[in-house]
């Protein structure tokens, strides 16, 4: 078996955005190397000053250098029959895959991580960044962050790494089966091995322990594993990969369970890579108010999380036609609603819908019982009722809660267990915020589902 050992310098962290200003390839025969192929690039762009500080290639270096299309095809004959190799190798093989498949090259190898590997072969060391771990085990590095000089390291790695096989982990490694090399760096596969296959939410974090990504799934483990098929070379993705330590979870009954517990923990988090659920916010909602005359007053406003709204809605024209059936049962006055505009009592226009409150010719007390009779009977048209589902065992089911249109919890009770009124089950669920996100995923999952839903 013959390995390809590469490294690379670039002009910056991804692929798409940026270029590779040196490429070495050193093949490798699994005892020695045999050939070495090494040229500077010229990356067709600027080379920013930090990088030049890293590396110290400038773009004086470069301008005489072949462009990436010249080589091309020398480093595809290199490569395609190989396993590539790199200390990170997602990141390097992301940029030559890149590269070569905008000159018409697809390069579809075995891939192994000296990284992932040295943490198996190798344990105990308190880094495995190429240069600190190859000062711990005494492999010279001359030219650091040139890519001769780090190819050479990882050559020598490499060499002690097959030495150090004993137990056949690299031949598992390249096992077809295996999708270990299509793995974040920093993410042991053992952290994917005690995944399930079963629906909930699962958290990426950081070296810290920070979540920087909250999702949910039908099968926990699928879902996981599907974040790192691919090869999108764009620096959201790299740094978002680079990124991940370990992996958490947390089981569900139902997907829809998890589809709102996701909901609940990213607005909990805020973890910078979610962005969808982030974006999502009520847009209108019905607000009761008084006004310096007394007069309670109803109206249809932009939603505000500092105000209590009566309920909420996704669109203006859902909002009034709520509210005009409110007008019409309780004879309110559509100009205290803000629905009429015009200066002219609405008693003139609508047949007596009112008895002139627009004007004072009825008194705040007792417009406003009517006001009360009118929110008193828009809680009876927002619906309570609960969602059975699986639950996480066979000893239990799932139960969700909407009370009076809005969604109260979640939580899981016992077969045995009579659903007889919302207060027993507030008493074993656990709360959550609601919205019409929410709302709206638990209503098409009734209409779906309609002998799920219990009114309590």
């Amino acid at each position: 078996m013959l390995y390809a050992v590469v490294d690379i310098e670039t002009t910056g962290g991804f692929a798409s955005g940026n270029g590779i200003t040196e490429i070495s390839i050193l093949v490798h025969n699994g005892v020695e190397v045999v050939s070495v192929y090494d040229t500077l690039i010229n990356p067709e762009q600027d080379i920013p000053t930090y990088i030049e500080s890293l590396t110290g290639i400038s773009n004086d270096m470069v301008i005489d250098a072949p462009v990436f299309s010249d080589v091309a095809a020398e480093i595809y004959e290199l490569l395609h029959d190989k396993v590539f190799v790199a200390h990170n190798v997602n990141f390097d093989f992301s940029f030559i895959k890149h590269q070569l498949s905008s000159c018409g090259y697809e390069l579809n190898c075995k891939k192994l991580c000296t990284v992932r590997l040295s943490r198996k072969l190798l344990p105990g060391h308190s880094s495995y960044s190429l240069g600190k771990l190859c000062a711990a085990l005494n492999i010279s590095i001359h030219n650091r962050h040139r890519a001769g000089g780090d190819a050479t390291a990882t050559a020598e790695l490499l060499t002690m790494l097959l030495t150090s096989d004993v137990e056949g982990v690299i031949a598992q490694t390249l096992n077809r089966a295996s999708k270990e090399q299509l793995l974040p760096p920093n993410l042991p596969k053992s952290q994917i091995d005690r995944l399930p296959r079963v629906p909930g939410v699962y958290y990426f974090k950081d070296q810290k322990g920070t979540v920087i990504y909250v999702g949910k799934a039908k099968s926990i483990y699928q879902r996981v594993c599907s974040h790192f098929t691919g090869n999108n070379a764009g620096k959201q993705r790299q740094d978002f990969l680079k990124n991940i330590h370990t992996v958490d979870f947390e089981v569900c009954g139902t997907e829809l369970m998890a589809f709102i517990l996701e909901a609940a923990e990213i607005k909990r988090l805020w973890p910078e890579n979610n962005r969808a659920l982030k974006r999502f916010e009520q847009k209108y909602a019905l607000y009761v108010f008084e006004d310096q005359n007394g007069y309670m007053r109803l109206g249809i406003d932009k939603y505000k999380k500092q105000a209590a709204g009566l309920y909420s809605f996704n669109t203006l024209l859902e909002g009034y036609d709520l509210l005009r059936v409110l007008i019409k049962e309780h004879l309110l006055c559509e100009k205290l609603c803000f629905i009429q505009k015009n200066r002219v009592c609405c008693t003139g226009h609508e047949d007596g819908r009112c008895s002139g409150a627009c004007v004072g010719k009825e008194s705040a007390a007792a417009y406003n019982v009517r006001v009360k009779y009118a929110i008193a009977h828009l809680k009876t048209m927002l619906p309570t009722f609960a969602v059975i589902g699986e639950g996480r065992t066979d000893d239990e089911q799932s139960c969700l809660l909407v009370e009076e249109g809005k969604f109260y919890g979640m939580g899981y009770i016992s077969h045995h267990v009579d659903i007889n009124g919302s207060e027993m089950l507030k008493s074993v669920l656990q709360p959550y915020p609601s919205d019409d996100y929410i709302l709206n995923l638990i209503i098409n999952h009734v209409e779906k589902f309609p002998q799920r839903k219990i009114t309590v």
